[in-house]
């Protein structure tokens, strides 16, 4: 795994790296930590929606390589204070979201296999709910 943290948020690298080498054993991921702003511009430019996200996904066709994640930390900062849990775990919860993505699994497209996977991962891992969970509330 290659961790890249673009920000002044301490994240603990090695929970990260246990989650992806539990998750995605066989298969590298980048992982960059981001400002809002230069996840707006990203968001805007490969997705068309001009704000900041949580956590985008850029996957690879490439038998070493997973892809890559990036993850908001202001995103994250705001999703651990709303929901009262810690940053690292908010940060572990979006790479494992990211990276159920980058294995190609889509919530917005599944019958709900994405949630499901999602779930079994939280409880193994001992994470809060689940984004989709939380998204599925609002």
């Amino acid at each position: 795994m290659e961790f890249i943290n673009k920000t002044s948020l301490p994240l603990d690298k090695e929970k990260i790296a246990s989650l992806v080498s539990l998750v995605t054993p066989e298969r590298e991921v980048e992982i960059s930590i981001i400002g809002s702003g230069e996840m707006r511009r990203i968001n805007k430019r490969y997705r068309g929606i001009d704000k900041a996200t949580d956590v985008l996904s850029f996957p690879l066709q490439d038998s070493e390589h997973l892809g890559s994640l990036l993850l908001c930390a202001d995103k994250i900062k705001e999703a651990a204070q709303r929901y009262g849990h810690t940053i690292d775990d908010e940060a572990a919860l979006l790479t494992l979201h990211g990276l159920l993505h980058l294995l190609g699994y889509d919530h917005e497209t599944d019958q709900g296999e994405m949630r499901l996977l999602e779930e079994e991962w939280i409880k193994k891992l001992g994470l809060p709910a689940s984004l989709i969970v939380r998204s599925d509330a609002r």
